[in-house]
């Protein structure tokens, strides 16, 4: 369902799509500069320019191009020097969300945790099948 919220951009009031999340006037703009980077990329010996070179030949902000990547409008692909940030440390990836790096450290960090509820269980399971005496005081001193 369409909600109505404030351009991210230009703070101007309008209804939010599953397709534009800027109003029309910001997002002319952004097709725009989407053309302007497509067309510079698009020519061969552009193709494998870095970021900061796009930026710099296009004027176009790298947030707008990191959009473009994201959304996949512009197909990395095609391009071998452009990447996106993983969103854990920051790091140029070309895939997923985060690097492989990040998803090595939190694939261990899972497999601790996995193994120390394992062994919260085996303590818990030790524990009720566990035989207990309770000794009364009184009938120890009567016994005597």
């Amino acid at each position: 369902m369409a909600e109505l919220i404030n351009c991210p951009n230009c703070d101007s009031i309008f209804v939010k799509s599953q397709f534009r999340d800027v109003c029309e006037k910001c997002w002319k703009e952004e097709e725009k500069a989407y053309e302007t980077v497509y067309n510079f990329m698009r020519k061969r010996e552009n193709r494998a320019a870095t970021m900061k070179q796009v930026v710099e030949a296009t004027e176009v902000e790298e947030e707008l191009i990191l959009k473009f990547v994201k959304t996949g409008r512009l197909k990395l692909t095609q391009f071998p020097n452009l990447g996106y940030p993983c969103d854990k440390c920051g790091s140029i990836i070309r895939s997923g969300k985060i690097c492989d790096k990040c998803t090595e450290e939190l694939r261990k960090d899972l497999n601790i945790h996995s193994a120390e509820e394992e062994r919260r269980k085996e303590i818990e399971k030790r524990d009720k099948q566990a035989t207990y005496f309770a000794v009364d005081e009184k009938f120890r001193r009567r016994g005597k």
